[in-house]
């Protein structure tokens, strides 16, 4: 009977220590949760940068070290291009705004808003006066502002900081392959190595192929936004184009927000003109490339990198992706699919048994 109690008291005691262990483990990568961002984007930049590398020490005779820099050079390089196409339009965007005549702009709005209601067969809505009458305004409270500007200070800070980690992390794990995957095996019980070998060269493999599809797709949509607003002589054309494909990254509601910037960021190209001769003709126009560009993307872009790299059926990845959004909000749309992925090959290695595994994972291996 005594033993029998000591039995009892040291299952409830391992029990509460698991617990413990599990709550502890929790606490502290939410903790080290920044950490944790800058090792999964030098991961991704590994994954994406690897061909590269590969190519570099095996047809250019680079070393490790040299292969390894001369690939994140590259990736700074097209990182820093990214910004000299922005940067410069903020500071012009900046200036004009030092220099805006308030009372003018408030009459283009309006005149706007008028040939706007005539062209659409709507009752006019003074804007000026709806939004002196908004809460947002009524409740505005100025000191906002400065404690607004204080924290983009030191977000960028924090943000130098990251971008500096990630460089230095994504340098190691260019250099030395092995690396992730010496860590990935201290979680393999002795004997398992093998299958945990395999889980993390296919994981690998299939994901290397999913970023490589991703960049190949946002450079499809950023050539057509090009030529589609350079057509049309919308002002910061290239930048525009850039930044509405690179919301195509965030799946379904991406696109959405795109065209709605896209729509807005035309109109004020074309602020003054007039709306039913210049601005809305523009916007009809470019909202048909838009959607032409759209279904491109849906058709033909999607279906061949999901269909090659991931393996998984549009449906599956539409309600994975779905079910994503809803548990884990925007983030979870764009983690959805490496995740899911990652999860097949864990599944096919160690839970094949199943038949659901085996219905999800049966071209998982296909070349």
């Amino acid at each position: 009977m005594e033993n029998k109690s000591k039995v009892i008291a040291y299952g409830i005691l391992r029990a509460l220590g698991i617990l413990g262990g599990i709550v502890f483990v929790i606490w502290f990568l939410y903790q080290i949760q920044a950490v944790l961002i800058f090792i999964c984007i030098a991961a991704v930049i590994s994954l994406i940068g690897r061909p590269v590398v590969n190519f570099l020490k095996h047809q250019c005779k680079f070393g490790a070290v040299a292969a390894a820099i001369t690939t994140l050079l590259m990736v700074i390089c097209v990182i820093s291009g990214i910004l000299a196409l922005f940067i410069p339009i903020l500071i012009d965007q900046s200036e004009h705004i030092s220099k805006i005549n308030f009372e003018e702009v408030k009459h283009n709005i309006n005149r706007l808003n008028v040939e706007f209601s005539r062209a659409m067969g709507v009752d006019q809505v003074t804007l000026i006066e709806g939004l002196k009458q908004s809460d947002f305004i009524k409740n505005f409270d100025i000191s906002v502002i400065p404690t607004f500007i204080n924290s983009i200070l030191g977000n960028f800070s924090s943000l130098i900081v990251g971008l500096l980690s990630v460089i230095f992390i994504s340098f190691f794990l260019l250099k030395d392959s092995h690396l992730l995957l010496d860590s990935f095996l201290v979680f393999a019980n002795t004997g398992e190595e093998r299958r945990f070998r395999r889980v993390f060269h296919k994981t690998k493999q299939l994901l290397s192929r999913y970023f490589l599809g991703i960049l190949l797709q946002l450079m499809i949509l950023f050539t057509i936004y090009a030529i589609l607003l350079v057509s049309f002589q919308i002002p910061n054309a290239f930048a525009i184009a850039l930044f509405c494909a690179m919301l195509n990254v965030v799946p379904y509601i991406g696109p959405v927000v795109g065209g709605v910037v896209m729509m807005l960021l035309v109109i004020s190209g074309n602020f003054t003109a007039d709306f039913q001769e210049v601005i809305l003709p523009k916007m009809i126009y470019v909202f048909i490339g838009y959607c032409i560009a759209q279904l491109i993307d849906n058709f033909i872009n999607q279906p061949l990198i999901f269909g090659s790299s991931v393996k998984s059926h549009p449906l599956e990845i539409f309600l994975v992706i779905v079910i994503a959004g809803l548990i884990f909000g925007i983030f979870g749309m764009v983690v959805a699919i490496p995740a899911y992925t990652a999860i097949k090959v864990i599944a096919k290695e160690f839970l094949s048994e199943y038949k659901i595994v085996q219905k999800l994972t049966k071209n998982l291996y296909d070349s």
